[in-house]
């Protein structure tokens, strides 16, 4: 229920009706030396990120820890106002709008979406949303295929640097579709897709090639050279990017002047919470020439015979209704509610917003490289430009190191030893948004300083308790 304080006039009118001089008269019986006082000691007022992190490290001291986790799912501050709206019953309990005369503040809703995306990409055509990013570049890989006219190829250059997730889930939806996905090595300094292991396929017949930005090491891909060298070599290019970054980098619509052919991700960046891993969703954008093998929905704006505006189902999907063996889609949840949140939450933020968000992001992840390698212990793994998150090599096991930081209510950050072994087991991948303080990175330091003291004074790190 909405808050809405009452004018100096209606208080007024209020006391008279009851015959009391103030609102402090009404609370007479409550004795004098248990009251708060004028609030002398109260600091300035804060504005509501602040007010957010302040009630965030009151939490905390009842054990709620500080998160230096990305891995694909981002600590990101969410205007209050967004979820505000996105759960009024209009937009909360709204299904598919199967018919548009019923449904037209839905529509208008994806429909101004749809036109966000685009600008934010730089691209065409977006859809109304897909159920998440992993699914979301799925639909990429069947497209490309499907739309690939000149190529007779079912094969796919997909880079080992791609999220983990993405990869497992394209490999699960395409598999047994007769789809061929070939993995690309990364450069072990840079961290980058490896060029001379991608010129290896140049002389061969590929679908298309799948270009990061960032990849799941947070660095940042050459994305113009790799989107000249897929449109060179025959194939299409599909950009996988974070939708915030896209705000001060390069739009995937003009890499290399052509731009990609398809771009899709996960828009968890743009208004989801994080909320123990979901829900999100998945954004699609094409060009036009592809319009017709993407998946989903697109909503269009339109006249009516009395020349007024109205939104409409220009094209849809549904994979139900007919031939669904040969539809363009595997899915078809459409993820409205956290599009609608989405939607709020770039109208709120504006263009110089997000990209506000996005630049403070990335001086928060130098500041934390910065301190935690200024330990002299910890090294930077990969030179690559990075973005959001970066590798970090420890001097021991990195799983033991996240466990006792846990202990001390400290989420470190990904140990990338399970799905990337071949960098050993000391390799930590570490995350800092707009959220994190430069208070949060001192107490990340000062724990991560003495989880290495204890190696050195030969304790177990994994047991240590400190003050």
């Amino acid at each position: 229920m909405p808050f809405i304080p009452h004018t100096e006039e209606e208080t007024r009118e209020m006391l008279d009706a009851i015959g009391a001089d103030s609102i402090d008269e009404l609370f007479d019986e409550i004795p004098h030396n248990l009251r708060c006082g004028d609030l002398a000691t109260l600091g300035p007022g804060l504005w509501e990120q602040e007010i957010s992190q302040l009630m965030q490290e009151k939490a905390r001291s009842d054990g709620q820890p500080l998160c230096f986790i990305g891995a694909g799912a981002y600590d990101h501050h969410v205007p209050a106002a967004v979820w505000q709206l996105a759960t009024r019953g209009e937009f909360y309990t709204a299904y598919t709008p199967y018919q548009a005369e019923a449904s037209q503040g839905t529509l208008q809703l994806l429909y101004e979406y749809q036109s966000m995306m685009t600008e934010l990409m730089a691209m065409e055509v977006s859809n109304a949303s897909l159920y998440d990013g992993a699914s979301a570049l799925a639909e990429a890989v069947l497209m490309a295929v499907r739309a690939h006219r000149k190529s007779k190829s079912r094969r796919i250059l997909l880079p080992r640097s791609l999220h983990p997730h993405y990869r497992a889930t394209v490999h699960t939806l395409v598999k047994n579709q007769g789809i061929e996905l070939v993995e690309l090595a990364y450069d072990g300094s840079t961290g980058q897709i490896d060029q001379n292991d991608l010129e290896k396929y140049s002389n061969e017949d590929f679908a298309a090639l799948v270009i990061p930005q960032p990849n799941f090491f947070g660095v940042l891909e050459d994305t113009d050279w790799l989107t000249s060298w897929a449109h060179d070599n025959g194939m299409l290019a599909i950009g996988v990017v974070n939708p915030l970054l896209m705000s001060i980098l390069a739009p995937p619509g003009t890499w290399a002047e052509t731009g990609v052919d398809i771009a899709c991700g996960d828009g968890q960046p743009l208004g989801a919470p994080l909320s123990s891993g979901g829900p999100y969703f998945g954004f699609m954008c094409c060009t036009q020439k592809l319009v017709r093998q993407m998946p989903g929905r697109i909503i269009g704006r339109t006249v009516d015979l009395d020349g007024k505006q109205g939104f409409a189902l220009t094209l849809q999907a549904r994979e139900q209704h007919i031939r669904r063996s040969k539809a363009t889609s595997n899915i078809c949840t459409n993820q409205g509610l956290m599009v609608t949140a989405a939607t709020i939450h770039m109208s709120l933020m504006g263009a110089d917003g997000l990209a506000r968000v996005a630049r403070k992001c990335h001086r928060n992840l130098n500041l934390l490289k910065e301190k935690l390698t200024g330990l002299g212990e910890i090294e930077l793994l990969f030179s690559g430009p990075a973005f959001h998150e970066t590798v970090l090599r420890l001097p021991l096991e990195a799983k033991r190191v996240l466990r006792t930081l846990a202990a001390h209510n400290v989420l470190g950050g990904y140990d990338l030893s399970h799905h990337y072994p071949e960098l050993g087991d000391n390799a930590l991948l570490v995350c800092a948004t707009e959220n994190r303080s430069a208070q949060d990175m001192d107490k990340y330091r000062l724990k991560m300083e003495q989880v290495l003291a204890s190696r050195r004074q030969g304790a177990c790190a994994t047991m240590a308790k400190f003050d």
